[in-house]
């Protein structure tokens, strides 16, 4: 097989450095992670320490291997819809998840150490197919 440059590419073909992101819901998105924990080739993953009582800024940055986010991370299709790394912070946004929900997912004082793959899976589902209720959620979609 015969490799070149992109500069030599672009003697030849239009290339395109950029790429359009594939666009997921946010439920689709949770979906997606869940199935990739099922698929998982690691029954139980590590958890993370104590991230409710981490400064923010720490918080974000928490990140370790063979972690649920790092599943998540490793999906090719995630990462297409913008998943960036595997830390605390960036799977709190990709997925829009509050600190609660991804402390109730990932963090040490809920498993110890390790934590069933599937359930975090069980758990990712749960908030994915969790509909807001109440008066001023139904005034948000009344109005828009």
């Amino acid at each position: 097989m015969e490799q070149y440059t992109v500069e030599q590419l672009k003697t030849i073909a239009k290339v395109s450095t950029t790429c359009k992101r594939l666009e997921i819901t946010r439920r689709e998105r949770l979906e997606r992670w869940a199935e990739s924990l099922e698929r998982s080739s690691r029954p139980f993953l590590k958890t993370l320490h104590e991230t409710e009582y981490q400064p923010i800024a720490d918080r974000i940055a928490l990140r370790d291997d063979d972690t649920p986010i790092s599943v998540a991370f490793a999906d090719p299709i995630l990462r297409a819809a913008g998943m960036e790394n595997d830390s605390y912070g960036e799977a709190k946004r990709f997925f829009e998840l509050s600190d609660e929900q991804l402390h109730d997912l990932v963090c040490f004082c809920h498993f110890g150490e390790r934590v069933s793959a599937a359930t975090v899976a069980r758990r990712v589902r749960k908030i994915a197919s969790h509909k807001p209720g109440g008066f001023f959620a139904q005034l948000r979609a009344f109005f828009g």
